[in-house]
């Protein structure tokens, strides 16, 4: 489709997904009431009744001293599948209220423990509580180590619960003593639409009530001690395991080499996951054979819309971001739209990409796995542009989502890269010239002098 039909079609169908998402989504309070009659019912003040955990969550606050915790969707036992962040949340096609109502029903029963060490007493005085959202780091760091035993060991207590969790491949029945009352808040303020999460509530210790189903290629990475955990990663992604399990796998310390495995922030874990898997996927198009025209490619999902530029040549890619002035990532209204971008060669960064953070890697994944299912290499240049529409962060995992599903049905062709970006500009808010300074690959345009205008100041 030449790229100016392709520009008129996706104008059409962007104003249908508008209207669509305005029918589903509903307020963000109207579930609090019967969430907190729910919460009455399921928990005491020494124990979660009934639970099942789908998921666990390693904070990065205080590092190496952090808190670790299992996450269960109280009273909702039978969709605890559903809370797990995952890429049925795309197909299922969830609001920002969907993410916000289920990440808020989620009791986070933590405690405090150092990231090595997971012995008998590996409860920390002091221990962090829940990590929150923020820019992320590296997937492994130093720290203290208490000399207790390694998390290598740890499958018993409280880290082997976790840790069981993690592996298996269905949500798991637990029972969890609770260490005092939970803390409840359902006043729900500006900071936790920032960072919607659950109630919490310290734990005293955790036992499992039924034996996980662990799959075979996990327990073939848990058995090797002598694996790195970049090839227990890749090896997991090419027998069918998606990045979000083995984020979670690597998060609980059940990846690398034996006693250097250790628990990894959450947080951390999708970025290195996500770094990874990529660099895998860089490699194996690193000698494809080029595609054969310019692509124009565009997917919009949740306020976030994301344009795709595919180029014939060796690999290079850029993620430009624009984020709207007065939505949560650029609150003021004055401010004019806020511009941020990471690019990389060939062969890949040396260094953590500050400034675009973890969506640089989850869509630089999307574009990856798709060169890779083609058997093509490629140059890609994506611009995504953070609407005021996007009242509430929901992760990292919509960036990855959309781009990997920017793929799916038409597509627009231009002549030349200039006219696929000249064509792409027309649909964001600045000028061409404004994103020529900031955008290493399409600084190459020759321009003309009304490029330069800012219509935004």
């Amino acid at each position: 489709m030449r790229l100016d039909e392709y520009l008129e079609f996706e104008a059409s169908e962007r104003a249908e997904r508008r209207r669509l998402a305005r029918e589903k989504d509903y307020g963000i309070l109207d579930h609090l009431d019967s969430f907190e009659r729910r919460f009455e019912a399921e928990v005491s003040d020494d124990a979660v009744v009934g639970s099942v955990s789908p998921s666990i969550f390693v904070g990065r606050s205080n590092y190496p001293h952090v808190s670790t915790g299992l996450l269960s969707p109280v009273g909702r036992e039978e969709r605890a599948a559903t809370f797990e962040t995952s890429a049925a949340w795309y197909d299922e096609g969830v609001s920002i209220a969907d993410v916000f109502e289920r990440r808020t029903s989620l009791l986070n029963a933590n405690r405090g423990v150092d990231v090595h060490d997971a012995g008998s007493d590996d409860v920390v005085a002091g221990g962090a509580g829940a990590g929150g959202a923020g820019a992320g780091g590296a997937a492994t760091g130093t720290g203290g180590h208490n000399g207790g035993t390694s998390v290598h060991d740890a499958w018993d207590g409280w880290l082997g619960v976790q840790r069981e969790v993690a592996i298996a491949d269905r949500p798991v029945d637990v029972e969890i003593g609770l260490d005092g009352t939970p803390d409840l808040d359902f006043e729900v303020g500006p900071e936790d639409v920032k960072t919607p999460t659950g109630p919490r509530a310290a734990a005293r210790d955790a036992a499992l009530g039924e034996n996980p189903h662990v799959p075979r290629p996990v327990k073939k990475t848990l058995e090797d001690d002598d694996w790195r955990a970049e090839g227990a990663m890749t090896y997991l992604y090419r027998r069918g395991f998606d990045v979000y399990d083995i984020n979670t796998i690597l998060s609980a310390g059940a990846l690398g080499r034996g006693e250097n495995r250790r628990l990894v922030p959450t947080r951390w874990s999708i970025t290195a996951v996500d770094d990874t898997i990529g660099q895998y996927l860089r490699g194996s198009i690193r000698d494809a054979p080029t595609i054969d025209s310019i692509e124009v490619h565009r997917n919009e999902y949740l306020g976030n819309a994301f344009w795709v530029i595919l180029v014939p040549g060796r690999w290079e890619y850029e993620l430009v971001e624009l984020k709207a002035p007065g939505s949560i990532w650029n609150p003021d209204p004055e401010a004019g739209v806020y511009l941020a971008a990471a690019s990389e060669g060939r062969d890949g960064r040396t260094g953590y990409v500050e400034e675009t953070a973890g969506a640089y890697y989850a869509a630089r994944l999307g574009v990856l796995e798709r060169l890779d299912d083609r058997g093509r290499r490629a140059k890609a240049l994506v611009c995504r542009h953070v609407s005021d529409d996007y009242w509430g962060p929901v992760g990292v995992w919509q960036v990855r989502e959309a781009v990997r599903n920017a793929f799916e049905g038409e597509h627009g062709t231009a002549e030349t890269f200039g006219e696929a970006v000249r064509g792409v500009a027309e649909h964001l808010p600045i000028p061409l010239g404004r994103l020529r300074r900031k955008s290493t690959m399409a600084a190459g345009l020759q321009a003309d002098l009304a490029d330069f205008v800012d219509a935004d100041g």
